[in-house]
């Protein structure tokens, strides 16, 4: 992705293209509920981003704090999104910790697969009636 000669780009366009959110309109909701934050202020949506800004973003629980390593507002591949910003390793240890958290609660949670079956009713009355 080419950087723009004037090295300032929309806060929202940034994070589209940085491929932080699917969509501009996704990505400025986030900015207006403070979800996503430049120096820990609240901004909005067409706010300028410089390099060297400091993003803070919180997704499910999950943050990200990067800092921009290059603008642009052309969304292209993963692979040249993420030389858009740098993360502190950290960070980055940090929030896989919190994901592997997450999936070890997910594996220990009993499974509900929706409606009980028939085979299942019959057992669950049987429980009931202290057949």
């Amino acid at each position: 992705m080419p950087e723009k000669p004037d090295p300032r780009v929309r806060l929202d366009k940034w994070l589209w293209a940085a491929r932080f959110y699917k969509t501009r309109s996704i990505a400025a909701q986030a900015i207006e509920a403070g979800r996503a934050r430049v120096d820990d202020q609240r901004v909005k949506p067409s706010h300028s981003v410089t390099v060297g800004a400091r993003i803070s973003l919180r997704k499910d629980a999950l943050v990200w704090k990067v800092e921009v390593a290059a603008v642009s507002d052309k969304r292209g591949p993963a692979s040249e999104a993420a030389k858009l910003y740098r993360e502190s390793p950290e960070d980055v240890a940090a929030r896989e910790e919190e994901i592997a958290r997450r999936k070890a609660v997910a594996a220990s949670a009993p499974r509900i697969s929706g409606r009980p079956t028939k085979r299942d009713r019959r057992k669950i009355h049987s429980f009931l009636d202290g057949n």
